[in-house]
């Protein structure tokens, strides 16, 4: 894992780390790094470790987290983070922007919010902003903030869709297709009854996730949130098997905690 500070990253490719959950580092040519929903907290209820401490995930340009759970926005990291490192920009939905500044003391110059379709540029790197459906698809009617958010990332010839935690909405398939994804991250943890009266809001189910690679029809898709908490996990290989038998032209990569895979 230490290799995510040194590794050069050639044109027109980059390097991704899980870090479990929907967790990653992802880094660029010309030395551009980002982190989304990094969870690397210690928690007893965690089934894998935190890859990562604070002092090891080197100098990235964007700290971006989904929404406002704490294994996407990891606010005692988060706090650590802005300590250690004065140049780095985090990124969220807006609507939770002005609470992580007075919570955590971040100044507001150093955080972008998005809402659905906002974009940001930050050397090279373009993330739009593209709500999510967390269970639901909630909007602050007075302010038309989305809390629940996904991002778009695009640097260097490569987009990456990374949702954070979503299930499918009218209108998301055809979104996330025009914009011509490489790459797709998605949850696929699904939801049910159970979890819900208990608060644990629902992700797409594998076969949905399958689905939405069907129709968008990315280079490559991983699916994502289904092994840190053991009340909400699914079987990963399901969903490859599934994409293999419904769409065979479709690559799927199962990642591994902390491994380097390169996207081209």
């Amino acid at each position: 894992m230490f290799e995510i500070a040194e590794i050069e990253v050639e044109q027109g490719s980059c390097a991704m780390w899980w870090l479990g959950q929907m967790g990653y580092a992802i880094k660029f040519a010309g030395n551009k790094l980002i982190y989304v929903d990094a969870y690397l907290s210690d928690n007893p209820r965690r089934t894998v470790p935190p890859m990562l401490t604070v002092e090891e995930i080197g100098e990235p340009l964007l700290i971006m987290g989904t929404h406002n759970h704490s294994d996407h926005i990891d606010r005692p990291i988060w706090k650590e983070i802005a300590e250690i490192n004065k140049d780095v920009t985090f990124v969220v939905p807006e609507i939770h922007k002005a609470g992580i500044v007075s919570e955590l003391g971040i100044a507001a110059d150093r955080i972008d919010g998005l809402n659905d379709f906002m974009s940001i540029d930050c050397d090279g790197l373009t993330i739009t902003g593209v709500a999510s459906a967390h269970e639901f698809l909630h909007k602050d009617e007075d302010s038309g903030l989305y809390p629940f958010l996904g991002f778009v990332i695009e640097c260097g010839g490569i987009t990456i869709y990374h949702p954070g935690d979503t299930c499918r909405y009218e209108g998301l398939f055809p979104k996330i297709k025009g914009f011509k994804p490489d790459v797709m991250i998605l949850p696929i943890n699904g939801r049910d009854a159970v979890r819900l009266e208990s608060g644990c809001i629902g992700n797409l189910t594998y076969q949905e996730a399958a689905d939405f690679a069907g129709y968008v029809k990315p280079k490559l898709t991983i699916p994502g949130h289904f092994e840190m908490f053991a009340h909400n996990a699914e079987d990963p290989l399901l969903f490859k098997e599934y994409m293999r038998v419904k769409y065979p032209d479709l690559d799927v990569k199962i990642p591994d905690h902390g491994a380097k895979f390169v996207v081209s």
